[in-house]
């Protein structure tokens, strides 16, 4: 009996020591190919040089640039122009004069970088831009597809309250995906011609939330008629419901925007909360990609001259229903949202999730 029990105890730790290294042996492959960057990444230094920093979308697309930078052994710093459009063409002067091997935009004004970026790129610098455009083709625009955006948070609108609305629009001109965005608004008010849109507003003055309330506020006293507000951004849907929540009128003239973020998930779903629906992609996500994209340049690369992520339709409804509390249960529920499988060649290395 001594015998037969000692047998088996060896047999089990055997086929256990096996099954162990079986296990190992699987895990090879992963561990190779995450070592095997390209050797034109090593010691590289990346600035985002950035416009907008004020909100939760930017701070979350902050933090997917340094997630992915640190995935990728890139060292990164940050320049922050605070809304200002000259600071900004300062910071892009300096990046230039250090030497960092990668810029990346985000945000700002055409007109305020494009000669600046396009210095860096005769510098050998690779630069990439999101939500910017930079007008030259040796630097990658990286976009959430604003028409899409657009067309999902506008198309939800009309289904729920006909086309026949009176429209507050919250729009600022300057900014490219606001500009895309307001060419779908463009096309549907052609297309839906009782759709009408009595009042034009909107600021990026910080706090923006609440600059555009106290113009919101105004709007809605002036033209009691309004029933949706379209808010192509979500720093302008907070701005609105706090207007509406103040004004009484919050059961009476409902949201719809683009952009989503956990503080966006948590004003949705507060109860009698104006703000119904959104279109959005993952900020985070979104970062992410603009660094994989110029990693890809720096390796020798093309992620092509348009990066697009696609959005994804968020409503209210679905947030309550699936218990949706913040941006990681969101990706946990839409996995789609959790991750864009764009600028991602086999030897990238995506951050820890």
């Amino acid at each position: 009996m001594t015998f037969i029990k000692i047998n088996y105890l060896t047999r089990k730790y055997i086929m256990k020591w096996f099954k162990s290294l079986a296990a190992a042996a699987l895990l090879l492959p992963a561990v190779t190919m995450a070592a095997e960057l390209p050797e034109a990444l090593a010691g590289k230094k990346l600035a985002l040089v950035r416009f907008i920093s004020q909100g939760d979308f930017f701070q979350a697309y902050l933090s997917g640039v340094e997630s992915q930078a640190e995935a990728l052994g890139l060292e990164l710093q940050i320049f922050d122009a605070r809304q200002d459009a000259a600071r900004q063409r300062d910071m892009l002067d300096q990046a230039i004069l250090q030497g960092f091997d990668g810029i990346l935009l985000q945000h700002g004004f055409t007109d305020s970088i494009k000669d600046k970026a396009a210095k860096a790129v005769e510098a050998g610098i690779k630069v990439v831009a999101f939500d910017v455009d930079a007008q030259h083709e040796a630097i990658p625009q990286i976009q959430q597809s604003d028409a899409q955006l657009a067309r999902l948070a506008l198309e939800q609108m009309v289904a729920d309250n006909g086309a026949q609305l009176d429209i507050g629009y919250i729009y600022v001109p300057g900014f490219p995906p606001l500009e895309r965005r307001d060419a779908v608004f463009g096309e549907y008010q052609q297309r839906y011609p009782e759709l009408k849109e009595v009042a034009r507003f909107g600021t990026v003055n910080n706090p923006i939330a609440n600059s555009v309330a106290d113009q919101a506020a105004a709007v809605l006293r002036a033209n009691p008629t309004i029933s949706v507000i379209f808010a192509p951004f979500d720093e302008f849907a907070k701005g609105a419901k706090i207007a509406l929540e103040e004004a009484g009128l919050a059961q009476d003239v409902k949201i719809y925007s683009a952009d989503i973020s956990t503080a966006d998930i948590q004003a949705m779903r507060e109860p009698g909360s104006p703000w119904v629906a959104t279109a959005g992609t993952n900020p985070a996500v979104m970062g992410e990609v603009s660094v994989r994209a110029l990693a890809m340049l720096l390796a020798g690369e093309n992620p092509g001259q348009k990066v697009l992520v696609p959005p994804t339709l968020i409503t209210q409804q679905l947030l309550n229903e699936q218990d949706i509390q913040n941006m990681k249960q969101l990706g946990q529920k839409l996995p789609a949202f959790a991750h864009a499988d764009v600028a991602n060649p086999d030897w990238m290395v995506l951050p820890t999730r």
